[in-house]
């Protein structure tokens, strides 16, 4: 039996979530990560840095990071800008 819900590899970037690393001092040098996208098919595009090797061996209980899955980290300032941005339903 298949996973109830699949990334879809063809969908596109809508629209930028929130605010860029740029405008949030996130970045020095330039428009790199992190970075949250709304992508054409509704789902959520995030950019940060990948965890999954130092924080995916102290996961709660009931958590699990999937072969195909990173733990990707973006700065709270850039989820509480965003914050505006994402529906409630």
């Amino acid at each position: 039996m298949g996973r109830p819900w699949e990334a879809d590899p063809d969908t596109g970037f809508k629209k930028r979530l929130g605010k860029s690393a740029q405008e949030l001092g996130a970045t020095s040098t330039g428009p790199e990560c992190p970075d949250i996208w709304e992508l054409e098919n509704g789902d959520i595009a995030v950019i940060g840095r990948d965890l999954t090797d130092s924080l995916g061996k102290r996961l709660p209980d009931g958590v699990s990071v999937s072969r195909d899955e990173r733990l990707v980290v973006i700065p709270r300032r850039m989820l509480i800008a965003a914050k505006a941005d994402i529906p409630h339903v």
